[in-house]
């Protein structure tokens, strides 16, 4: 069965204020730029049938607000500070998923679209603030399996 997994890298952020978390960080205002023609991108193409998993980062989740505005997702903790390894385990316990959305963060994202897409998790090349990431994979998301519909970013 052919499936779509798309990665939405969260858009940039402030840096932690005096007193704040990592995963309390908010967007900047060009990180809201970013996340909305993020969003324009996702709605041209064929956003039926999608299932989207949320890091619970504030950062992650108004990237995903301002990007596909109120929407159904489920917040999953283990998107933040995930390794590609924890991202392909996660993905496959969503296999009956036709297309799922995977807003969260770097490293493990650049990490995952690399092993992904190459086989090789050395070969990343980034993913920026705000960067999609659009695979076509059947059956399991294995290493190399999927085959890269296209890499957008801002």
């Amino acid at each position: 069965m052919s499936r779509e997994i798309i990665l939405l890298r969260h858009a940039h952020a402030e840096n932690a204020a005096p007193g704040t978390t990592d995963a309390e960080r908010p967007l900047t205002l060009r990180g809201v730029a970013e996340a909305r023609a993020a969003g324009q991108w996702l709605r041209e193409q064929d956003l039926h049938d999608l299932t989207i998993l949320c890091s619970p980062a504030t950062r992650a989740r108004q990237t995903l607000e301002h990007a596909l505005g109120k929407t159904h997702a489920a917040i999953e903790p283990r998107i933040y500070e995930a390794t590609a390894g924890e991202l392909d385990s996660l993905i496959d316990e969503h296999a009956d998923a036709r297309r799922l959305l995977l807003v969260g963060h770097n490293p493990g994202f650049e990490t995952f679209v690399a092993l992904l897409a190459t086989g090789q998790s050395g070969d990343f090349r980034g993913m920026s603030p705000g960067g999609i990431a659009w695979f076509e994979v059947d059956g399991q998301a294995e290493p190399g399996a999927g085959r890269l519909k296209a890499f957008w970013s801002p």
